[in-house]
């Protein structure tokens, strides 16, 4: 027989695990679909609402429509969301906040947006790391090469097609590096 100590504890536990599904299902899910497939993307809206916010707002705007991946990296990572497939580059909404220092790692399958050396730069652009990056991708101080990149959402269905976006043959095109040969189109992101 149970002690009466073990139930409050067990009702505890069975609550919190409730709210952790709650919360999970609670996030905004987008569907990213590509000319390779598509990929289903949880939002992360607790860890990094600005981020969320930012993202929401391109993705209600049709922003992404035609957009590319322009930047493949074999074991690291697939860029998009900012250029058309001649390269030049969509005008976007003012930068914000970095929140790097959420705790959020930039593991396998997350989705973290991308930045210039400045800090607080990024704008529409996010990668999905193909390998773990936590070493040369989270936050580690207040230098720009220490801040990190923020994580706001992490793949939950359609690793396959990153990983055959990241299998693509890369060349350079202009002033640009590992641009994949046959482009890799975003023909849409909508909320589900």
């Amino acid at each position: 027989m149970w002690s009466s100590a073990f139930v409050p504890v067990g009702i505890c536990v069975a609550m919190t695990l409730n709210a952790v599904g709650a919360s999970a299902q609670d996030n905004p899910v987008v569907v990213l679909e590509t000319s390779l497939g598509s990929i289903t993307i949880e939002l992360l809206q607790s860890d990094a609402p600005k981020s969320v916010e930012n993202f929401l707002a391109y993705v209600s705007d049709g922003f992404y429509e035609g957009t590319v991946f322009h930047r493949v990296i074999q074991q690291f990572m697939i860029q998009g969301g900012g250029m058309t497939e001649d390269l030049s580059p969509k005008r976007t909404r003012p930068p914000i906040a970095n929140e790097a220092r959420n705790g959020i790692t930039n593991a396998r399958g997350t989705v973290a947006m991308a930045r210039t050396n400045v800090i607080d730069s990024a704008t529409s652009q996010f990668f999905v790391s193909t390998a773990d990056n936590a070493r040369s991708l989270d936050h580690q101080g207040i230098e720009p090469s220490e801040y990190g990149y923020a994580v706001f959402g992490r793949v939950t269905d359609g690793m396959d097609v990153v990983d055959a976006i990241a299998a693509v043959e890369t060349g350079s095109q202009g002033a640009h590096q590992d641009v994949p040969v046959e482009t890799v189109l975003i023909n849409s992101v909508t909320l589900q």
